[in-house]
């Protein structure tokens, strides 16, 4: 079974604390890490293509990474982006 490596969360202004979300990318045998890099960079806030190679990585030994926690409307809307991108996607979770 594969382990949920978390990650510093991102927040957008006025997400508030309440109603946190997380949108978690599972690995899979056909994206190349640099796909999953430039896809998180262009997609989640402040994740730059060097950041995108970190959280490859994690995704790749770890099995999954949470790439972003926020507010439901944001954390719906980054998934549907990087589900539309091609990368493997585990449901939303509330937190």
């Amino acid at each position: 079974m594969s382990q949920t490596i978390e990650l510093p969360h991102t927040r957008l202004p006025g997400s508030g604390y309440g109603d946190s979300w997380r949108v978690i990318v599972r690995n899979d045998d056909h994206n190349t890490f640099e796909h999953v890099a430039r896809t998180l960079a262009r997609f989640i806030p402040g994740v730059s293509i060097e950041r995108g190679h970190e959280i490859a990585n994690i995704i790749h030994s770890s099995g999954q990474a949470i790439v972003f926690s926020g507010h439901q409307e944001a954390a719906e809307h980054y998934w549907e982006l990087l589900k539309g991108a091609g990368l493997t996607m585990a449901p939303l979770e509330q937190c």
